[in-house]
């Protein structure tokens, strides 16, 4: 869960212990997202932000397009910064408030405002997503983005772009909200930082910035940051805080918590990362955070996605995907020509848009190459994060990918829903997505095409040359290998040989001189000098053998005379077996498994995994007679009992599975027997025959009929899905009308306070002037009088809007 306050302890700011970053300043931009209800939230906010805070602060409101706004001037009244409405290619400057135009897309580009006309008709705009994917952009981990009071969901996918640029996030408390909608949509897409009601962010975002420098943080080198980590280890000895020691301990409880180590990645990004969740905390130095990762392994888990989140886009550095298509690809194909089978493996593949982007660029190769129309390509993508895989599997993407996917693209492969796209399943069944960390989990094999980009330039260059060679025993010979624009093979040219140098495209190198057939493990032969083996639960020690003869007998007896068997849990693990059960069961192949399904041999697993359920609730022995499973010398005949076991305790919610071997017949007299038996078997047999082929006829009339009454269930149900379709539209018509309503009367309530106001403001200047005083309209009827003036006419409250002629005088 984000975190609602700050811990209990004084922030000291700039003593994190963390390596200095090379800066350029730049003004630090605040977006902040609101709806219906969030006028009053906006005042919150403001009322509480000091008017010299450094930051600047843009506003985006759905707003009525016809309607001029009163925004600007009304969140004039609670600020002392100046507050003005957005202008296009205005430069953005510290301690300002900028205001969204109506009927207007507002964005920021190299710190200027851009305002574009909205792509969308109105009802299905979403300005604050538009904003905060800007500022992602621009900003990177400097951008703060604020989500308010309002229906719907607009700026939930901005707010996990900035999340993932590495900046701050933050989320009105729901409980706090007039419309709750937007604030509950952010908080349960996991893209809040903080969450808090709206006069205590301005508090939170200062102590968060006090700690995060003004700068943009460049990549260090390793060595700088060693060397800068042993000055900080002797200048900070007296106050006990060994930065090298604490980052050592955040490691150790990450791969305790997920079995991932981090040791290997690049020191920069994790010091940024973590610096970040610091910040948000309010700790000043790391080992006060460290301290706090102890006693909190939900933050271990925040953590750990922290340092997971990946940038991906569809088709990111456009060169790269028209060399494929018109190129590598077909070139791949022809060499391939006679394998149609082809297999890529796109590592670290985050939400799954490169691996579609692969499949899509595949697809349009085979369709556009006649010769190749029966080849195929099974992608894996494989992730550390099991949301983004999570997400991959769903395929579905905002509308924003337009961007980024052509409208040709976007109507082949994508289906449009409310509110988003989604993969076609034809291309989705094309890509296969797994959770593996590259480092621990064996590697996929037999790759025709191997994609890492963008990956690498998280490790260390131990870890890099540690990785290259296994990519090179993934691909097949002449295999192709894409990295990032910022990475390379390094010292393993041997290994690779430059398809497209400028594209980092590569081709296997099948004959690797100067290497040892095991050059591979030699690779992998010792482990980072940071890692430790996680401890592991001592074996539990073996009973005493009993060491009197009676007992020795017994067992002796069991293990040789009883039926072979076997304990299983609730899982179907293995726990105790007795006897010979090699006939049964035979060990899987791959990695050690006990598990009892894995390991049963064919011809048992079905009918006692189906046993296994039923004894489950079933306080009397299930036996199963007349099991065939195949050995060495033929068929073996099997009755086996299944039991769940209620005591002892020890042995409560765990089955029993007893084998017992039946005698063979001999194969003379099962001829004997099938020979006087034949003549009524015959007979039996033509019935079945009549009867199936009843049957058959019957099925026939009725899968007619039930293929008529599809069609026309699918009829209604398209019919159904029109209409479903445009009633969802004229909802989100409808919502958006009434957001900008809400808006609107927020507005003009305020007005009429202002009025209200006003009018008291003159009645009281008017009463006390004693002058008698006399309004009337152009009908000569009463509007308003002093007090003064009803001692000269006749006057009371019911007589304004009454002819003057009406009323008596006391003037002659």
């Amino acid at each position: 869960m984000p975190t609602a306050a700050p811990p209990p302890h004084d922030p000291v700011a700039n003593q994190s212990g963390l390596a200095p970053a090379q800066s350029s300043t730049k003004t630090r931009i605040v977006g902040i997202g609101a709806s219906a209800g969030g006028l009053s939230a906006l005042e919150e906010f403001f009322a509480q932000t000091p008017s010299h805070s450094g930051l600047a602060y843009i506003v985006v409101q759905h707003l009525d397009p016809t309607q001029k706004a009163l925004l600007a001037e009304l969140l004039q009244r609670v600020t002392t910064m100046r507050v003005r409405q957005a202008e296009a290619m205005q430069r953005v400057e510290a301690d300002c408030v900028y205001v969204i135009p109506p009927n207007t897309e507002l964005s920021v580009v190299d710190g200027q405002l851009q305002l574009d006309a909205p792509a969308e008709p109105r009802g299905m705009r979403l300005p604050i997503n538009i904003l905060f994917s800007s500022l992602a952009r621009d900003q990177r981990e400097l951008a703060i983005a604020i989500v308010l009071s309002g229906m719907g969901s607009d700026g939930t996918l901005g707010l996990r772009a900035v999340k993932a640029s590495g900046g701050l996030t933050l989320v009105q408390q729901p409980d706090s909200a007039q419309f709750d909608a937007m604030p509950k949509s952010a908080i349960a897409a996991g893209c809040a930082d903080i969450v808090a009601p709206p006069a205590a962010m301005p508090a939170r975002i200062l102590a968060y910035t006090a700690r995060q420098p003004n700068s943009v943080v460049s990549e260090i080198p390793a060595s700088t940051l060693s060397a800068a980590t042993a000055q900080r280890k002797e200048a900070t000895s007296n106050t006990g805080l060994a930065p090298g020691d604490h980052l050592q301990n955040i490691f150790e409880l990450l791969q305790q918590r997920t079995r991932h180590d981090f040791s290997r990645y690049k020191s920069s990004t994790l010091y940024r990362r973590i610096e970040r969740r610091m910040a948000i905390h309010g700790y000043a130095t790391i080992a006060a955070y460290a301290e706090f990762l102890q006693h909190n392994p939900q933050e271990i888990d925040l953590l750990f996605k922290e340092l997971l989140i990946g940038v991906t886009s569809f088709f990111r550095d456009g060169p790269v995907w028209q060399q494929l298509a018109e190129t590598t690809l077909p070139e791949l194909l022809a060499r391939r020509a006679q394998e149609p089978k082809l297999r890529a493996w796109v590592v670290g593949c985050s939400t799954g848009e490169e691996a579609y982007s692969l499949a899509i660029v595949f697809a349009e190769t085979v369709q556009r190459l006649p010769q190749f129309r029966n080849h195929t390509l099974q992608i894996f993508a494989s992730d550390l994060n099991p949301d983004a895989i999570a997400a991959a599997r769903r395929g579905q993407y905002p509308t924003t990918i337009s961007a980024d996917v052509s409208a040709t693209r976007l109507a082949a492969f994508f289906t449009v829903h409310d509110g988003y796209y989604l993969i076609n399943k034809t291309l989705r069944d094309t890509v296969l997505f797994a959770e593996q960390d590259i480092v621990l989990d064996p590697p996929f094999t037999k790759i025709d095409l191997l994609s890492c980009r963008n990956l690498m330039i998280y490790f260390d260059a131990t870890l890099q040359r540690r990785l290259l060679p296994l990519f090179h025993y993934s691909l097949r010979p002449g295999g192709v290998l894409l990295l990032g624009s910022s990475e390379t093979v390094g010292q393993f040219s041997r290994l690779f040989t430059p398809i497209e140098m400028k594209l980092r495209l590569y081709a296997r190198q099948d004959d690797t001189p100067g290497t040892s057939p095991n050059f591979l493990m030699q690779s992998f032969s010792s482990p980072p000098s940071t890692y430790k083996e996680l401890p592991m639960p001592p074996p539990t020690a073996p009973s005493e053998t009993a060491e009197n003869l009676q007992k020795a007998a017994d067992h002796v007896l069991l293990q040789v005379h009883a039926p072979p068997a076997v304990v299983v849990n609730s899982s179907g693990d293995i726990v105790y077996i007795s006897g010979r059960t090699g006939k049964y069961l035979e060990p899987a192949a791959g990695k050690a498994n006990w598990n009892f399904h894995a390991m049963v041999r064919d011809g048992l697993r079905g009918p006692i995994a189906n046993a296994l359920k039923e004894a489950a609730t079933s306080n009397t022995p299930l036996q199963l007679r007349g099991l065939h499973v195949q050995v060495p010398g033929g068929v073996q005949n099997v009755d086996v009992t299944v039991q769940a076991l209620r005591d002892p305790g020890a042995l409560q919610d765990m089955t029993m599975i007893v084998f017992r071997d039946m005698p063979t017949t001999p194969a003379g007299r099962r001829r004997k027997t099938l020979s006087a038996q034949e003549a009524s078997h015959e007979l039996e047999l033509q019935q079945c025959r009549d009867e199936i082929y009843a049957l058959r006829e019957a099925a026939r009339a009725s899968r007619e009929e039930l293929q008529s009454a599809n069609e026309e269930l699918q009829s209604t149900n398209e019919e159904l899905q029109s209409t479903n379709e445009e009633l969802t539209t004229s909802k989100e018509e409808m919502q958006s009308m009434n957001e900008e309503l809400q808006t609107i009367n927020a507005e003009m309530q305020t007005r009429l306070d202002d009025l209200a106001l006003a009018q008291s403001d003159l009645k009281n200047l008017l009463n006390s002037t004693d002058i008698a005083i006399l309004f009337l309209d152009q009908e000569l009827n009463v509007r308003r009088y002093t007090d003064r003036a009803s001692k000269v006419i006749n006057l009371r409250e019911s007589d304004i809007g009454r002819p003057l002629s009406d009323l008596t005088t006391t003037l002659e």
